[in-house]
Order: structure tokens, then sequence, then C-alpha cells
């Protein structure tokens, strides 16, 4: 027999090894396998069913107070006795409210903002443009703008369903106080002044009035 033969036989063996090795391991069922289904198996419908989980923090709120927290439970609380108020959007209101009030109150002119201010407020306002009145004094304000408003603290009386919301103003404004010639006994009209405010806003939830007052102020 010449080497060629030779050749050709080992190479055929050696194919026939392979094909047996290879029928062996395709025939071998993994655990990364899909069973095989049968038309009998197979259900004639597919039928997904997604477990829907609700709950979870609300950014509503938490974007203003930590999550678990009494203002948070308070401000929950106020959204389930009033389903369409948002944290965020009262937020924003009382940014604009603070700019508002400020200044009708360094104005002297309390008459565009009075459904905004409660009753105390509005008297303690009332006192402070009287006595200024009274003392010639005047005061020219131009608000720069509000640079930061955060929400510092809620409070929410189920009884009642009384909200009460707390924010912490950082405002910035020109001011000068003249005296009855006109001359600047205080105040600077070329120096931005920052000015802190804590103001807490009040409100019924569910009440047909959407407006909140002003029920205190701390500097």
């Amino acid at each position: 027999m010449d080497d060629a033969v030779i050749q050709l036989l080992v190479l055929a063996a050696i194919a026939l090894f392979l094909v047996i090795r290879l029928k062996n391991v395709l025939g071998t069922r993994t655990g990364f396998e899909k069973p095989t289904v049968t038309d009998a198996q197979r259900p004639s419908q597919v039928r997904r069913d997604f477990e829907v989980i609700e709950g979870g923090p609300d950014r509503d709120i938490t974007d203003h107070v930590d999550d678990g927290t009494e203002s948070a439970k308070a401000l929950a609380a106020m959204k389930l006795a009033e389903p369409g108020f948002s944290v965020t959007e009262f937020v924003s209101g009382g940014r604009q409210a603070y700019e508002m009030i400020l200044m009708a109150f360094e104005n002297g002119d309390l008459s565009p903002v009075d459904d905004f201010l409660s009753d105390d407020v509005r008297d303690a306002f009332v006192e402070v443009i009287a006595d200024r009145e009274d003392k010639g004094l005047k005061v020219e304000a131009n608000f720069i703008g509000v640079r930061e408003t955060s929400l510092t603290s809620a409070e929410f009386d189920r009884d009642r369903n009384e909200a009460q919301i707390s924010l912490r103003f950082v405002g910035e404004l020109t001011s000068v106080v003249r005296d009855a010639e006109g001359t600047i006994v205080e105040g600077n009209p070329n120096e931005i002044r920052k000015q802190r405010d804590v103001w807490t806003f009040a409100r019924e939830m569910g009440a047909d009035n959407p407006n909140w007052k002003l029920v205190a102020t701390d500097g």
C-alpha cells in the first residue's frame, strides 16, 4: 500500500472521529438551552402578566425636603387632602409672592397684596409703614431678584385641613431711606443689599380660595 492511500485512510479516520465528537456535543443539553416545546404543549395565546409596583418617594416632595421627615409627611398629607397641590408650584409661587409683598411693604402700599396677608401680618406691616410716615421718612427700593428659595418646614393640621409651609428667601435689592428734605438717612442707592427672610404661608387645603396667606415673618 503506497503512501498516498495510507494518508487518505488517516484523513478519513480523523474526519469520522470529528463527526462523532460533534454529534455527541450537539446532542448534549446544557443549562442555558430552552426546552423543546411541541405543538401540543405550546399555548394557543401568550399572556404576559406584569406586576405594577406603586409607591416610592414622591420627587415633588423629596426635591424640597428629605424623605421620611415630618415635613415630608405633612406635604404628603396636603397632597392627599388636595390632589392637585404641587409643592414645586407652591415654592415657585411663594418666590413671586415674596417679591410682590416685600416691594409693597417697602413702597408703603399694601393694597396690591392685601389678599395674601393674614390680619396679624397686615397689622404689623401697617404699623411700620405708619411709623415711617409719622417720621417723614420715605423708602426708595429697587428689587434685583431672589437668589435662593428653599422650603424649611411644613405642618398639616388634619382636623382643620390647615397647612403651613415656611420658605427661606435670600433676596437682593437696593434701598435707601430719605427724610422729608430728601436727604438719605440710611442705605446706599448703588449698593446691592442681601435680605434674608423666613416667611410662613398658610391655607385650608381643598378650600375654594386658592390663595395662601402670609401668617408669619422672621428675618
